[in-house]
């Protein structure tokens, strides 16, 4: 079982001069901010957005609000299948560093942030859509997520993780707009104010199967919750920069690509329902097509599934299999 999967990790800058490489999914946030002709001013305005809210956040011995910045590095996590020497494009997902320009000092901030997964395209987008047509009620296929969890869960435990990465990953994503937000009285000095909803999400549950857990949270100058995917405990195991690193560049993705949640200009009440119909909101300066991503989404979808699901299917079954005896 150990040789079934071998993971190999590239890593590449995401500053205004980024180019998206072949494997890249091109519906990821930041792939998708890089391309046509206001590539490079999107890049250079979504940057400085991030470094914005960050020096908002951690104000303190932060006079000027210029103290700090964020480096990001785009992480594509490779996997060869039982030895066929093929990489498939398996995981990307964000490295923040932190640097402080008073001291000098760069510090490593969170990993994950923004999760891309060709399987997950391939489960949401080919799987689930195949399911479900011509069906007259909605169902979720058996096992859905199964073997996209244990692989994540997989990679997350491997030594290659353990020896890039000081920590477990968390994971930033929009609010549901299909579920109510109730506020509760538990505030923290930088996620903010936590809310809970009213039931579990497919998301939520898609997650779960990759062993993590989630909790909502409205950063203070924010107008919406932001879902946090962690392992362990996400307001213990990580220090005040490292979690305003995730908050400062996950909510300017979501201010770009859901503004009619995260660049409303009303603040979430006790009771929220999140809206993509939502009309008073404002628009940043930046660049994105949100009809061509869910185009794209199925094509990677039955990408994966022609160079990795149909290919290694008895690998992959036999795989599962033993990892549930193994995990038992």
């Amino acid at each position: 079982m150990n040789n079934d999967f071998t993971f190999s990790i590239k890593s590449i800058c995401f500053d205004e001069n980024y180019h998206p490489s072949d494997s890249t999914r091109i519906t990821t946030n930041f792939a998708n901010l890089a391309r046509g002709e206001s590539r490079r001013e999107n890049l250079r305005n979504a940057l400085k957005m991030i470094d914005n809210s960050f020096n908002a956040l951690a104000h303190w011995d932060n006079p000027n609000g210029d103290r700090y910045s964020v480096k990001l590095e785009i992480i594509s996590v490779e996997m060869d299948v039982a030895n066929s020497r093929q990489a498939f494009p398996s995981i990307e997902i964000l490295k923040t560093v932190i640097v402080d320009h008073k001291t000098g000092k760069q510090t490593e901030g969170i990993v994950g942030n923004n999760f891309s997964s060709y399987v997950r395209d391939y489960d949401f987008s080919v799987l689930l859509l195949n399911h479900n047509e011509g069906k007259p009620k909605f169902t979720i296929p058996e096992n859905f997520g199964d073997l996209h969890g244990k692989l994540f869960k997989y990679f997350v435990n491997s030594d290659t993780y353990q020896q890039h990465f000081n920590k477990p990953p968390v994971i930033c994503l929009s609010v549901s707009d299909n579920k109510t937000y109730h506020k509760t009285e538990n505030q923290h000095p930088v996620l903010g104010v936590e809310y809970l909803p009213n039931e579990s999400s497919l998301t939520e549950q898609y997650f779960k199967k990759m062993g993590l857990q989630v909790r909502y949270f409205m950063p203070p100058n924010s107008v919406a919750p932001l879902s946090f995917y962690f392992f362990g405990d996400l307001l213990s195991d990580y220090s005040n920069l490292e979690l305003i690193s995730t908050i400062s560049t996950m909510e300017t993705f979501q201010k770009i690509y859901r503004p009619e949640i995260y660049n409303a200009n009303a603040t979430a009440g006790k009771r929220y329902q999140p809206s993509l119909k939502n009309l008073d909101h404002s628009l940043t300066q930046i660049v994105y097509d949100r009809e061509e991503r869910s185009r794209l989404a199925i094509e990677q979808g039955r990408f994966a599934e022609e160079h990795f699901i149909k290919p290694y299917q008895n690998v992959l079954e036999q795989w599962s299999a033993n990892y549930d005896l193994k995990s038992a």
